[in-house]
């Protein structure tokens, strides 16, 4: 079950974060409505890898796409790109 709290009971924030564990959020709300949500730093590290994944993998598939419909690049020409990249990235830090 959820746990939901009225933000003004943060005066008391020790008492609210004691009940802050991985997987149990709490949801503070502010004039009755959801507002905010603590949650345990672990769970928000691995939100962020989840997020970090699923945008890894929705690039992989418009290069997948990009490949079927417009012809995929040779090992060569990917090479020049990166390197042509690298190359860029170095005379922008001088």
């Amino acid at each position: 079950m959820p746990k939901i709290r009225p933000v003004s009971d943060l005066r008391n924030y020790a008492s609210v974060l004691m009940e802050v564990h991985e997987n149990e959020p709490v949801y503070l709300t502010k004039n009755g409505r959801g507002a905010y949500a603590i949650i345990d730093i672990a769970e928000h590290e691995n939100y962020e890898k989840t997020k970090a994944a699923l945008k890894l993998m929705c690039e992989l598939e418009k290069g997948r796409l990009s490949g079927e419909q417009n012809g995929w690049l040779s090992e060569e020409d990917v090479e020049k790109h990166l390197k042509d990249i690298f190359f860029n990235l170095l005379q922008a830090k001088k």
